[in-house]
């Protein structure tokens, strides 16, 4: 049982001289320690801790048999290839014939993510409503962070089909 006592004793000739004996208080401070306890266990129990934010990626099946390559509109398709030192170049269309020129953006809102928006507009004016399809092609060289900011990029953009695939000779010389 916890206790608090309250000592009156003054000490020198004042405390000596007392005619009353006074009664000691005390308090018990059981059912307080016990309450601050289940208050402690109860918000531990039921806050919830950091959940890790992870983005939902649908993979291939490496079990099923290998279907048939998807032919992919070359109006639709925007590339997007991840070079050393943090820069990007895009260009839409296929890596052998390009509906545009290689160029580099930057990766924040007024460069990827203006992009994309822009791009997504044209081509849904061009091709009666459909979606842009965005390949991401990291390379080599490439850093992780850069491809979850693109990826985050995307998913900003209400870009529903996309892709991470890999470079093909093209894109490597256009990278370097």
């Amino acid at each position: 049982m916890a206790e608090l006592t309250n000592s009156n004793s003054n000490g020198g000739k004042k405390g000596r001289r007392s005619i009353r004996n006074r009664p000691m208080p005390k308090v018990d401070l059981t059912a307080m320690v016990d309450l601050a306890f289940l208050l402690i266990t109860f918000f531990m129990l039921t806050t919830s801790l950091q959940t890790p934010n992870s983005l939902d990626v649908a993979m291939p099946d490496k079990t099923g048999p290998l279907s048939s390559p998807i032919l992919l509109s070359e109006d639709r398709t925007l590339n997007l290839l991840l070079a050393a030192n943090n820069e990007l170049i895009y260009y839409r269309g296929a890596s052998e014939t390009p509906k545009s020129a290689p160029q580099k953006v930057g990766y924040g809102k007024l460069g990827l993510g203006q992009l994309l928006l822009q791009v997504q507009e044209q081509v849904k004016q061009a091709t009666g409503g459909q979606d842009l399809i965005v390949l991401i092609k990291p390379s080599e060289e490439a850093v992780t962070k850069n491809v979850v900011d693109v990826l985050d990029a995307v998913q900003r953009a209400s870009i529903k089909r996309y892709m991470i695939a890999k470079l093909d000779a093209e894109e490597q010389t256009m990278v370097r």
